[in-house]
Protein backbone atom coordinates (compact mmCIF):
# COMPACT_ATOMS: atom_id res chain seq x y z
CA UNK A 1 0.00 0.00 0.00
CA UNK A 2 1.46 3.32 -1.08
CA UNK A 3 -0.02 6.15 0.99
CA UNK A 4 1.80 8.78 -1.07
CA UNK A 5 0.12 7.50 -4.25
CA UNK A 6 -3.29 7.32 -2.55
CA UNK A 7 -3.04 10.85 -1.14
CA UNK A 8 -1.67 12.22 -4.43
CA UNK A 9 -4.41 10.62 -6.53
CA UNK A 10 -6.98 12.20 -4.20
CA UNK A 11 -5.33 15.60 -4.65
CA UNK A 12 -4.20 15.77 -1.01
CA UNK A 13 -0.87 16.84 0.42
CA UNK A 14 1.28 14.07 1.81
CA UNK A 15 1.45 14.98 5.52
CA UNK A 16 2.83 12.90 8.37
CA UNK A 17 -0.54 12.78 10.13
CA UNK A 18 -2.39 11.60 7.02
CA UNK A 19 0.21 8.91 6.38
CA UNK A 20 0.15 7.68 10.00
CA UNK A 21 -3.63 7.40 10.09
CA UNK A 22 -3.92 5.78 6.67
CA UNK A 23 -1.14 3.29 7.36
CA UNK A 24 -2.83 2.29 10.62
CA UNK A 25 -6.27 1.89 9.01
CA UNK A 26 -4.86 -0.15 6.12
CA UNK A 27 -2.82 -2.35 8.47
CA UNK A 28 -5.72 -2.89 10.85
CA UNK A 29 -8.16 -4.13 8.22
CA UNK A 30 -11.18 -3.35 10.39
CA UNK A 31 -12.90 -0.09 11.34
CA UNK A 32 -11.42 1.78 14.31
CA UNK A 33 -12.96 4.43 16.56
CA UNK A 34 -11.29 7.77 17.30
CA UNK A 35 -10.03 6.43 20.63
CA UNK A 36 -8.69 3.22 19.10
CA UNK A 37 -6.79 5.21 16.49
CA UNK A 38 -5.28 7.53 19.11
CA UNK A 39 -4.24 4.62 21.32
CA UNK A 40 -2.54 2.73 18.45
CA UNK A 41 -0.53 5.58 16.96
CA UNK A 42 2.89 5.63 18.59
CA UNK A 43 3.61 9.28 18.00
CA UNK A 44 1.72 12.11 19.67
CA UNK A 45 -1.41 13.06 17.77
CA UNK A 46 -3.97 15.35 19.36
CA UNK A 47 -7.69 14.69 19.09
CA UNK A 48 -8.44 17.83 17.04
CA UNK A 49 -5.84 16.92 14.40
CA UNK A 50 -7.23 13.39 14.26
CA UNK A 51 -10.81 14.62 13.73
CA UNK A 52 -9.75 17.12 11.04
CA UNK A 53 -7.56 14.58 9.24
CA UNK A 54 -10.27 11.91 9.25
CA UNK A 55 -12.78 14.44 7.90
CA UNK A 56 -10.39 15.39 5.08
CA UNK A 57 -9.73 11.73 4.22
CA UNK A 58 -13.46 11.00 4.36
CA UNK A 59 -14.31 13.87 1.98
CA UNK A 60 -11.60 12.63 -0.40
CA UNK A 61 -13.21 9.17 -0.42
CA UNK A 62 -10.20 7.40 1.06
CA UNK A 63 -11.83 6.67 4.41
CA UNK A 64 -15.33 5.38 5.17
CA UNK A 65 -17.15 6.33 8.34
CA UNK A 66 -19.65 3.88 9.81
CA UNK A 67 -21.70 4.05 13.00
CA UNK A 68 -22.72 0.89 14.76
CA UNK A 69 -25.89 0.52 16.75
CA UNK A 70 -23.69 1.14 19.78
CA UNK A 71 -23.45 4.77 18.61
CA UNK A 72 -19.68 4.72 18.11
CA UNK A 73 -18.29 6.09 14.83
CA UNK A 74 -15.55 3.98 13.29
CA UNK A 75 -13.33 4.47 10.27
CA UNK A 76 -11.79 2.17 7.66
CA UNK A 77 -9.58 3.00 4.70
CA UNK A 78 -10.18 1.76 1.20
CA UNK A 79 -8.26 1.68 -2.01
CA UNK A 80 -9.45 -0.45 -4.92
CA UNK A 81 -5.82 -1.14 -5.99
CA UNK A 82 -4.59 -2.12 -2.53
CA UNK A 83 -5.24 -4.20 0.54
CA UNK A 84 -7.81 -1.84 2.00
CA UNK A 85 -11.54 -2.31 2.16
CA UNK A 86 -13.26 -2.34 -1.24
CA UNK A 87 -15.51 0.66 -1.97
CA UNK A 88 -18.93 0.60 -0.32
CA UNK A 89 -19.40 -2.52 1.76
CA UNK A 90 -21.39 -3.72 4.77
CA UNK A 91 -19.94 -4.13 8.24
CA UNK A 92 -20.53 -6.54 11.13
CA UNK A 93 -20.70 -5.37 14.76
CA UNK A 94 -20.41 -7.83 17.64
CA UNK A 95 -22.81 -6.84 20.39
CA UNK A 96 -20.74 -8.66 23.03
CA UNK A 97 -17.14 -7.56 22.44
CA UNK A 98 -17.82 -4.45 20.32
CA UNK A 99 -15.49 -5.55 17.52
CA UNK A 100 -16.49 -4.35 14.08
CA UNK A 101 -15.18 -5.74 10.83
CA UNK A 102 -15.73 -5.25 7.12
CA UNK A 103 -17.68 -7.77 5.08
CA UNK A 104 -15.45 -7.29 2.07
CA UNK A 105 -16.81 -9.93 -0.28
CA UNK A 106 -20.19 -8.20 -0.60
CA UNK A 107 -21.36 -4.81 -1.79
CA UNK A 108 -23.94 -2.54 -0.25
CA UNK A 109 -27.56 -3.35 -1.03
CA UNK A 110 -28.95 -1.22 -3.84
CA UNK A 111 -31.55 1.28 -2.68
CA UNK A 112 -33.62 3.55 -4.90
CA UNK A 113 -34.43 6.82 -3.16
CA UNK A 114 -37.37 9.05 -4.03
CA UNK A 115 -36.78 11.86 -6.50
CA UNK A 116 -35.46 15.09 -5.02
CA UNK A 117 -33.58 13.47 -2.15
CA UNK A 118 -29.86 14.14 -1.87
CA UNK A 119 -27.96 11.22 -0.35
CA UNK A 120 -25.02 12.25 1.83
CA UNK A 121 -23.84 8.75 2.63
CA UNK A 122 -24.90 5.20 3.30
CA UNK A 123 -24.06 2.43 5.67
CA UNK A 124 -25.21 -1.08 6.34
CA UNK A 125 -24.35 -2.76 9.64
CA UNK A 126 -25.19 -6.36 10.46
CA UNK A 127 -25.02 -7.09 14.16
CA UNK A 128 -24.97 -10.09 16.44
CA UNK A 129 -22.17 -12.19 17.94
CA UNK A 130 -18.82 -12.71 16.27
CA UNK A 131 -17.53 -16.27 15.97
CA UNK A 132 -15.29 -15.92 19.06
CA UNK A 133 -18.08 -14.60 21.30
CA UNK A 134 -20.57 -17.16 20.02
CA UNK A 135 -18.05 -19.94 20.79
CA UNK A 136 -17.46 -18.59 24.30
CA UNK A 137 -21.19 -18.51 25.01
CA UNK A 138 -21.57 -22.03 23.67
CA UNK A 139 -18.68 -23.26 25.83
CA UNK A 140 -20.18 -21.60 28.94
CA UNK A 141 -23.50 -23.33 28.26
CA UNK A 142 -21.76 -26.71 27.92
CA UNK A 143 -19.93 -26.25 31.24
CA UNK A 144 -23.03 -25.17 33.16
CA UNK A 145 -25.18 -28.04 31.93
Amino acid sequence: MNTERILGSAGLRNTRQRRMILELLFAQGSPLSHGEILSRIDEHLDRVTLYRTLETLKKAGIVHQVQGIDGVWRFCAHDEDSSGCPGDHPHFLCLDCGRMFCITDQRMPRVTVPEGIEVEGKQFVVYGRCAECATQISEKRDVSE
